[in-house]
């Protein structure tokens, strides 16, 4: 493994020991960037179930301005912090041993807010959607974020989950990753309104 694209381009990267998690690999990663990037004007990513913080550090390299790595595992901490140390980006970056969903609460009550989520459980887990459901809840996401969700294959999330609007989906092998927008319907309200009072006839 290695970062693909941008200012760590090249660096390697560890892997986590044993076979509990499962890395991105460099080119579904590339495939994923060129989607959804390829390189970005600042803004703050979060890696959800981050193993050894490949695509946390993936967006870091290509212009992201902080992320925020999150893993249940210690090994999986270790790498995480390793990885960070060689690509130099240890400076943009906070790492938390928590399981998902308390994380996602702790940040809630920083105020923390995120442009670019990766969201890649194991792949017994499958609810990605409800995840997405509850950062929307906890008001994780700026307006317009996106969510990167990686799956297996074989199973299938909707197009429309709540706020989210998949935009991309492709498959490799036995790994498939959906592109989500967040457009909440506050927004999609306010947006009707204008269009309508723009139509308005005015005295």
């Amino acid at each position: 493994m290695r970062v693909v694209s941008g200012s760590a381009k090249g660096r390697p990267l560890k892997a986590v020991p044993g076979t509990g998690t499962r890395p991105t690999t460099d080119k579904v990663k590339e495939a994923l960037f060129s989607m959804i990037g390829p390189y970005f004007e600042g803004g703050a990513a979060l890696d959800l179930f981050a193993g050894s913080g490949g695509l946390g550090i993936e967006a870091l390299s290509r212009g992201m301005d902080k992320a925020v790595f999150v893993d249940l595992e210690s090994k999986s901490i270790e790498v995480i912090r390793a990885n960070l140390k060689a690509t130099k980006l240890e400076d943009q970056a906070a790492v938390y041993r928590n399981d998902a969903g308390r994380a996602l609460k702790a940040l809630a009550k920083r105020n923390t807010t995120f442009d670019l989520v990766f969201l890649d459980p194991p792949y017994r887990m499958k609810n990605g959607h409800e995840l997405m459901l509850t950062m929307h809840e906890l008001e994780l996401l700026t307006q317009g974020a996106t969510i990167v969700l990686e799956y297996e294959s074989k199973h299938e999330y909707p197009e429309q989950v709540g706020p989210f609007e998949q935009t991309r989906k492709a498959v490799y092998g036995e790994t498939a990753v959906s592109i989500y927008d967040y457009v909440p319907v506050a927004a999609e309200d306010e947006q009707e309104n204008r269009i309508t009072e723009e139509e308005a006839p005015h005295d």
